[in-house]
């Protein structure tokens, strides 16, 4: 890993996100980009034509107050984007990552991330966003988006950073499975840290052979690996042994299914990402 693309904004999240990135530059030797998206409700460089609210009594210099109200918005909004960034880069800095680039964007932060993760290894984000005191119990409007989007892993990150002294995968035999366990295998992000390599359901002649394949390819790249089978439903299975082993990080495949199916079934991965208390690494 060489290159990492960490997301900050104005949330209570955005000192865990330079703590994570800050831990994986770490184990990885990575250089660090902090990218902060303006959206275009913050931006907009034309005046709001508000003429079709205002068909009574509507005066001139109140419009062009509104348009200059909106043009210094977007000044406000940009210097606040600047700012943020240049608080992030001094905590990773004081926390000895080298180097710490900035880049301030405009527009869709999905189109913002495609334009630039060519660049990267792994792309950093908090669970939650600017709206995490008003919204607890749900995910960033944008979390799912950039998951479903992005062609590289993507670390969400948990409100506080904690040491990883031990990690879950989460395997269910599938490709985005299979590209985490290799990932993992040969990368450096959890050199020297043990791993539990689980899978969920009935033990099957099939499922075993996977998931004890795939354990081996784990420990030929030099981990520590306890590979088991849990019966019961992925979310509380998985739930409970992130508890009962001081699991630090969850790896996992992402969004299996289509957005209808999990529209009407649910959906594993939005569900362990709402209700697992620690960072979770997503590959599609």
């Amino acid at each position: 890993m060489t290159h990492i693309l960490a997301l900050i904004d104005g949330s209570i999240y955005a000192s865990s996100v330079c703590d994570h990135a800050a831990w994986a530059a770490s184990k990885t030797g990575a250089s660090v980009e902090l990218l902060h998206v303006l959206g275009r409700r913050d931006t907009a460089s034309q005046p709001v034509n508000l003429s079709g609210n205002l068909t009574l009594g509507a005066r001139s210099e109140l419009l062009e107050k509104l348009a200059q109200h909106d043009a210094e918005r977007a000044k406000l909004a940009k210097e606040r984007g600047r700012i943020i960034l240049d608080a992030a880069k001094a905590e990773m800095e004081a926390a000895g990552v080298n180097p710490v680039t900035t880049r301030l964007r405009h527009g869709d932060i999905v189109e913002a991330i495609h334009d630039v993760e060519a660049e990267a290894d792994l792309i950093i984000l908090g669970k939650r966003g600017e709206a995490a005191d008003f919204a607890k119990g749900h995910l960033g409007s944008n979390l799912e988006r950039i998951v479903r989007a992005a062609t590289k892993p993507v670390l969400a990150a948990s409100r506080a950073f904690q040491p990883v002294e031990r990690a879950l995968i989460a395997y269910d035999g599938g490709a985005s499975g299979d590209r985490a366990v290799a990932h993992l295998a040969k990368g450096r992000l959890l050199a020297g840290t043990p791993i539990d390599i689980v899978s969920v359901g009935e033990e099957t002649p099939e499922r075993r052979a996977k998931l004890d394949n795939a354990a081996a390819l784990l420990s030929a790249g030099g981990h520590e690996v306890t590979a088991e089978i849990l019966p019961g439903k992925p979310e509380e299975a998985i739930s409970q042994r992130i508890t009962a082993r001081g699991i630090g990080l969850l790896v996992m495949g992402a969004y299996g299914h289509s957005r209808i199916r999990n529209l009407v079934i649910g959906s594993t991965t939005t569900e362990m990402l709402r209700s697992c208390p620690v960072p979770v690494m997503l590959f599609r």
